[in-house]
C-alpha cells in the first residue's frame, strides 16, 4: 500500500475519535493572587508548639 494512504487514513481515525486538542490556558489564568495576612493569622507554623501535633508509635508505648 501507499505509505501516504495509510497516514491520511490514521489521521482521519484520529480526527475523527479525538477531534481536536483543547484550547491553550494562559498563565494568567492559571495562578490566583491572594493578600497575605499581616502577622501570619491564626493558622502560623510555631516550633515550640509543634510537639503537641506529633505523633509517634514508639513514643505512645514508651518504647
Amino acid at each position: 500500500m501507499n505509505r501516504g494512504l495509510i497516514g491520511d487514513a490514521a489521521e482521519a481515525a484520529r480526527h475523527a475519535r479525538y477531534g481536536k486538542l483543547p484550547d491553550r490556558i494562559r498563565f494568567e489564568d492559571m495562578t490566583e493572587e491572594v493578600e497575605a495576612e499581616q502577622g501570619g493569622g491564626g493558622n502560623s507554623y510555631s516550633p515550640e508548639g509543634s510537639w503537641r501535633y506529633y505523633s509517634c508509635l514508639a513514643l505512645d508505648l514508651g518504647l
